[in-house]
């Protein structure tokens, strides 16, 4: 069926329409029609999150996201008073990553096939929730747009510790990337609900809550940007009385969290109560004007294009000043409710006393996909502004902005992809699997515990079945190596990026009497046979 004028007219005012218009009056027709292209948008941008971590393909990585695994894992009987958990029970106690990780394991074993999996579930929320988010306000150009710009960034491609990384998150298992996707998610819902009425504005406010609410599950810190749901409301001229249909899911959500808590833990409050307890003195040198400065920080100290981040909230800021758009408030208000308590906590309130690492870029996830909304919304904004007959003689429209933005893009494409020194994956980790598999004769395997907690998931298949049946003895990578970790093949990394050396530079010596037994073809790893007198004496 052909589709009238006044639909197409109507669907153009509904994609880029955002809370400054009212609700679009489209035919059923044309509804359908934009609901599926959403929809198999949303997809592309899901497949191309999942393609992403397939080529980058960080193995599972050690400490936090590894207590997470096992917490899942042996799930419900996670004693917080017990090693390993009682380091990073903050962590533990997440049950939105938590539960999820142990859904999955029911169903493609422990292996590092789950793992990929629930680290790929949380990539493809955040990344989807940023195409959705911008796109409800300004349309699908700039949502792809951003959810690209966010695929390609070094803070989502150089994230493994075996190459050279600057932060954990895309293929990590932690927390930050789905926290900050179900609230980017939720977030959208709201924008949308702002252009429904009756009915269908309650099931989208409902569904928003829904999302709100779980983000907390995830990420605690995210409560903060709770505090603003009355502000959001009111800028997307949704009624003040609909933050009871916000609210009501979430905190539905919020009891059974509690719930569950006081089932598993013996108390209702174990989870904010272990966030609560988590910081103290820093390893970093914190004082107060450094901690008031962990925005720019961390989007700067790390790689050279963290300016797209700075450079959108300064575009932001100006096309607010210009425009008086409130879907830029909107952007605003979310970026300043999350920065303002994470550089308090970060060390301004007490620099010894630190609640929030704010100078990693990962605390700021849940704010990249608003200042890529509002960057690339003030641009829009911007040239509407021109005169139309300037927008003519000039073809801006038709041919400048095109090809300039076809520049930029290119332009910004190089640089990411460039910016990467080198993509090891799992390579190494994949070639110690096989060998370890045809050498059953090897008993025992010696390492640092960062090197020992990743090596679990390689002595198993994908789907967690056990290949080598070994013991793995390790030790604090901080220390001197003990004279036990000698007494058996010890399986060794040159670390090339944040972390810091085993045993403070400590590596096998063959005029030691080190040996070396394999090496894997790119060079990550290498196993040494320990010298005589050590192996004898074990």
């Amino acid at each position: 069926m052909a589709q009238t004028t006044s639909d197409q007219a109507a669907a153009r005012e509904a994609d880029d329409a955002g809370p400054d218009a009212p609700p679009a009056r489209t035919g059923p027709l044309s509804r359908v029609r934009r609901i599926r292209r959403v929809v198999w948008l949303s997809l592309l941008v899901a497949a191309s999150a999942v393609l992403a971590q397939w080529v980058t393909m960080t193995p599972p990585l050690y400490f936090d996201p590894y207590y997470v695994w096992l917490a899942a894992r042996d799930w419900p009987h996670i004693p917080l008073a017990q090693w390993p958990f009682d380091e990073v029970p903050h962590q533990v106690t997440r049950i939105g990553l938590v539960l999820p990780a142990r859904l999955v394991q029911e169903v493609l074993g422990d292996g590092q096939a789950a793992y990929f999996t629930v680290a790929a579930l949380g990539g493809a929320a955040f990344f989807v929730g940023t195409y959705l988010v911008v796109r409800s306000l300004f349309g699908d150009v700039a949502g792809l747009a951003s959810a690209a710009v966010m695929l390609v960034h070094p803070f989502f491609t150089m994230t493994n510790p075996f190459g050279h990384e600057i932060t954990w998150s895309t293929g990590v298992m932690l927390p930050d990337m789905p926290g900050a996707g179900l609230f980017t998610l939720g977030m959208a819902g709201l924008v949308v609900a702002s252009r429904r009425s009756g009915r269908a504005q309650t099931r989208m406010l409902l569904a928003a809550g829904v999302l709100l609410g779980a983000s907390f599950l995830v990420r605690e810190f995210l409560a903060f940007l709770f505090l603003a749901i009355p502000a959001y409301l009111a800028l997307l001229r949704i009624p003040w009385r609909r933050n009871v249909t916000v609210g009501a899911p979430m905190l539905a959500i919020l009891l059974l969290n509690f719930l569950h808590n006081q089932l598993v833990w013996g108390s209702p409050l174990a989870g904010l109560m272990s966030a609560a307890e988590h910081g103290g003195q820093s390893r970093d040198y914190v004082t107060r004007s450094l901690a008031a400065r962990s925005f720019l920080r961390a989007m700067h100290d790390w790689n050279p294009l963290g300016l797209v981040f700075t450079a959108a909230l300064v575009l932001t800021i100006v096309g607010w000043a210009l425009t008086r758009d409130r879907r830029l408030a909107l952007v605003l208000v979310w970026f300043f409710t999350l920065a303002v308590p994470l550089t308090l906590f970060s060390g301004v309130l007490d620099p010894n006393d630190i609640s929030l690492r704010a100078w990693l870029q990962r605390y700021w996830f849940a704010v990249l996909p608003a200042l890529l909304a509002g960057g690339s919304g003030s641009l829009i904004l911007m040239f509407r502004m021109l005169p139309p007959g300037l927008v003519s003689r000039l073809r801006l429209r038709t041919v400048a902005a095109p090809v300039l933005a076809v520049a930029l893009g290119a332009t910004y494409a190089v640089a990411a992809v460039r910016t990467v020194p080198e993509l090891p994956r799992d390579k190494a980790w994949n070639e110690l699997r096989g060998y370890l598999g045809s050498h059953r004769d090897i008993t025992l395997i010696c390492a640092d515990r960062r090197l020992a907690q990743t090596l679990t998931f390689y002595t198993r298949d994908m789907w967690g079945r056990p290949v080598w049946r070994g013991e793995i003895r390790d030790f604090p990578h901080y220390m001197p190596v003990p004279r036990n970790a000698t007494e058996g093949p010890m399986l060794y990394t040159r670390w090339r990026g944040m972390e810091s050396q085993i045993g403070g530079g400590w590596r096998p010596d063959p005029a030691q009497g080190w040996t070396l037994m394999w090496r894997s073809s790119d060079g990550v790893l290498q196993l040494w046979n320990p010298p005589a007198q050590a192996a004898a004496g074990s």
